[in-house]
């Protein structure tokens, strides 16, 4: 909406000012306010203003939010918080303030003393702006204008940092160092205009270039990423002084202090060449008399190793499923013999029951005062009555495998207190018990193989955002040309793989691939990450697909979603071992992508530096779901790198 000169195109609330009691006469150390981003009288501006708790808004300067062009954020953002950012905050309060039922009203300045803090700055008088480092609590980012000076930090308590960034950059150019370059300065954007000839007059004034300026920014605008590659070297030198005062008489042999620790989610790659792609032909299963040769004395497997990589070519025959699930689960062990077997057995059946009588025993009434274990069940019932119902070992209403599938998730729940049932475990379940038809060791497989993906389904997503920039990173090692056409569709995420990794491609092949599959990937070869480069595979068999057909963001998801059984897995897994050995066999491959492939030692995590103040109590956390990963993906190396002006935002979901 537009009204007297000006056009409101961005409005977020909950974004709050921290003040200290003890310095200022404002007895409230938390100020409630608005942010927006004005169209003003051929400017923009960037204008906070506090409301009142009560619900009512106090006078602010505009009143009124573009709603057909305009940003505004709904979406939680990951909390984060600096501690030693400020000092006077021991202790920062979870409890959030009550939502505004009224529209904010144009009128004076307010006479409340909150009013005194309402600022609004040109975004032309910007210099840098500052985001908080990932923590435990609010996100916040600190602006600081050309005439050196700081406003006061903004803190978002219901998220939008990202979405106040990315409106940003339609009016300023955001320019940020990777964290490898400089993890000092990763977190802080460097503002400049997005007029060319301003920008052009600013190099020119840097003398950064050797060339004509015009030409670089020229260039510069027009593809960000190759002109930084080409042309700002001399960038880095210049950050290096700007960015990094000198200390006099500071010994080059010091340790790195704790500000230098590289932030996860910000890998950088160089660009390698890779070789050739090596043919790979698959072998025929494993069947019970290839197996019967690996049975020595006492019923213990022998060149277990040779078994393993036999299971990784080839597979196993079905009827040899139900026996050698239970090893590559880690239900019986490699090394044990028959008799040892039996006793485990034993002991885990009674284990298993005792676990069931737990919430077998919860009479109604105590249920009803339980509201984890009633939610559990409710989720578990529902999920279960829609889980693989064309096959016949769970078609029919009154099929016992439904029942079995109820009762082995609910003992899990026993079983994980910590983790309960999350949507998705009954499919991981399902071939599962379809192949060993019994409660017991269908409830052990599946406990192990919950061992190996629990982290999919935790609450915080770490795992899932962690998986989805290791695809990206390999991905973009393995077909830069796609990766670049995904970025340009907005695709660049891989929110569209999300399903792939969580339930490593349960829905994505028929049933009885998904059993060949997943066998081939419980061996753990030929590294531990197998499933990524199978979803590198389906994306490279789809690659012509999608990028001569110049689809969209929608028609990606939409023609991802079709390839539900209509994938060969004999064709995957062939594809995605070539994968692996085209890239092993690369020479100079990056390290980070080593780690992923298994070839490299994991870098030891170094320990945080103690923090300057308590940490605060962490936020009621919302339900599982995959935020957007455009800060956890690996960024190209430079010395520069430019936000875009549309960060990838789209919201991922279990389709």
């Amino acid at each position: 909406m537009e009204g007297a000169g000006y056009r409101v195109v961005f409005e977020k609330g909950g974004v709050y000012l921290h003040t200290s009691a003890k310095k200022h006469q404002d007895p409230d150390s938390l100020i409630a306010g608005v942010i927006r981003v004005v169209e003003k009288d051929n400017d923009v501006l960037l204008h906070w203003a506090p409301v009142e708790e009560a619900g009512d808004s106090t006078q602010i300067f505009f009143s009124k939010k573009d709603t057909s062009g305009g940003d505004s954020c709904t979406s939680e953002e990951e909390p984060t918080f600096d501690p030693g950012y400020e000092p006077d905050w021991a202790v920062i309060s979870t409890v959030r303030p009550r939502p505004r039922h009224s529209e904010p009203t144009r009128g004076a300045e307010p006479s409340s003393p909150r009013g005194s803090w309402a600022f609004s700055v040109s975004l032309g008088e910007l210099k840098s702006i500052r985001r908080s480092k990932p923590g435990l609590s609010w996100a916040y980012l600190v602006l600081v204008t050309q005439a050196g000076g700081s406003l006061p930090a903004l803190h978002f308590h219901r998220g939008g940092t990202r979405a106040l960034l990315r409106v940003l950059s339609r009016y300023l150019l955001l320019a940020r160092r990777p964290a490898r370059s400089s993890p000092q300065d990763s977190r802080l954007y460097l503002v400049f205009p997005h007029d060319s000839s301003a920008l052009s007059s600013s190099f020119h004034h840097l003398q950064l270039f050797d060339q004509d300026s015009s030409n670089v920014v020229s260039r510069f605008l027009q593809d960000p990423y190759s002109t930084t590659f080409s042309s700002f070297s001399r960038v880095t030198n210049f950050f290096r002084g700007a960015l990094q005062p000198h200390q006099e008489g500071a010994s080059p042999d010091l340790p790195p202090g704790p500000d230098d620790e590289p932030e996860p989610g910000f890998e950088v790659i160089s660009c390698v060449e890779l070789g050739p792609r090596p043919a790979v032909e698959r072998a025929p299963p494993v069947t019970e008399e290839e197996w019967a040769r690996h049975v020595g004395p006492e019923g213990r497997l022998q060149q277990v190793p040779e078994l393993k990589a036999r299971i990784f070519s080839g597979g196993l025959s079905p009827s040899l499923r139900r026996e050698a699930w239970k090893f590559l689960l880690g239900y019986l062990s490699w090394e044990g013999s028959a008799e040892e077997h039996k006793a485990h057995v034993r002991k885990k059946t009674d284990e298993y029951f005792r676990m069931k009588l737990q919430w077998k025993s919860v009479s109604p009434e105590q249920e009803r005062r339980n509201s984890l274990l009633h939610g559990y069940r409710s989720l578990i019932e529902r999920d279960v009555s829609r889980t693989d119902r064309t096959n016949k070992f769970y078609e029919g209403p009154e099929n016992p495998g439904l029942g079995l599938l109820n009762d082995i998730l609910l003992t899990y729940c026993m079983y994980h207190f910590d983790l309960g049932y999350v949507q998705g475990m009954s499919d991981l379940l399902s071939p599962i018990l379809y192949v060993t038809q019994n409660e017991v060791d269908a409830f052990w497989c599946f406990c192990g193989f919950m061992e190996l993906v629990h982290g999919n389904f935790e609450e915080s997503q770490e795992t899932m955002k962690r998986q989805l920039g290791q695809l990206l990173l390999l991905l973009r090692v393995l077909d830069p040309p796609l990766c670049d056409f995904l970025d340009s569709q907005d695709s660049g995420s891989l929110c569209f793989c999300f399903r792939w990794l969580l339930i490593w491609f349960k829905r994505e092949f028929p049933f009885p691939d998904v059993l060949r599959l997943w066998e081939v990937l419980w061996t753990g070869l030929p590294g531990p990450s197998l499933h990524l480069l199978v979803a590198c595979a389906i994306l490279d068999m789809e690659r012509d697909t999608l990028m001569l057909s110049g689809f969209g963001s929608n028609e990606i998801l939409k023609h991802v979603n079709e390839l539900t059984m209509k994938l060969s897995v004999e064709d995957v897994l062939t594809r995605a071992e070539a994968l692996y050995r085209q890239l092993t066999s690369c020479p100079e491959l990056p390290h980070n992508v080593q780690e992923i492939l298994g070839l490299a030692p994991p870098a030891e995590p170094q320990s945080p530096s103690p923090p300057a103040s308590p940490l605060p109590l962490s936020p009621t956390r919302a339900p599982p779901a995959p935020p957007p990963p455009a800060d956890t993906v690996p960024q190209p190396d430079s010395s520069l790198e430019i936000l875009p002006e549309e960060e990838e935002e789209e919201e991922c979901a279990d389709s």
